[in-house]
């Protein structure tokens, strides 16, 4: 299985966590010209910055051990059309914007509780959005966009795979009748 299989396996796992258009993305994978605003450094420290507000260091690593800035730069590139590239640009800087006017500075400067703030509040603005009837070729949010990529950039990962999930290397023996105990972590395979 390659890696574009694994994502679509666990996309298919996380059910109505990735929308149809993050599906639909998928299958148009190809490498091509490379937006280079997205490679930009401070794109990519943003992100980073992001993806480890949305899944934050615990007792398990974050998405920035799981590389997810670098995941989510390679999909938009890869995956995603010009204009839905162009979408996610501009709600990095709609998030830089929200930062500095809820808190005076930019999200790289807030304190995490205070970048947690700004997404839960970017958050209700895309369940705002989701809810409104679309027009015809309306992309999704970006926010929508980041939050999947993230989650399928980390649980495709070796950490997210294997200490936030539960792992048995493959080959291993099959056993499919497993008792279920509350808190159970799901399985990575």
């Amino acid at each position: 299985m390659n890696r574009r299989e694994a994502i679509r396996s666990v996309a298919i796992l996380l059910g109505t966590a990735v929308s149809a258009s993050t599906l639909s993305a998928l299958n148009g994978c190809v490498s091509g010209p490379k937006n280079y605003a997205l490679q930009a450094p401070e794109t990519k420290d943003l992100l980073s910055e992001i993806a480890e507000t949305i899944i934050p260091t615990t007792n398990t690593p974050g998405a920035k051990a799981g590389g997810v800035d670098k995941f989510i730069i390679t999909m938009l590139n890869d995956c995603y059309k010009p204009e839905d590239q162009q979408r996610v640009l501009d709600g990095l800087k709609s998030i830089d914007e929200a930062s500095k006017k809820q808190f005076g500075n930019s999200f790289m400067d807030l304190k995490p509780e205070q970048r947690e703030q700004v997404l839960t509040a970017i958050d209700k603005e895309r369940v705002e959005y989701n809810k409104q009837p679309k027009q015809e070729g309306a992309g999704p949010h970006y926010f929508q966009v980041l939050k999947e990529l993230t989650l399928l950039g980390y649980f495709t990962s070796k950490p997210g795979a294997t200490e936030a999930l539960r792992y048995v290397a493959v080959p291993g023996k099959f056993d499919p009748c497993l008792p279920y105990k509350k808190g159970d972590k799901a399985w990575a395979t």
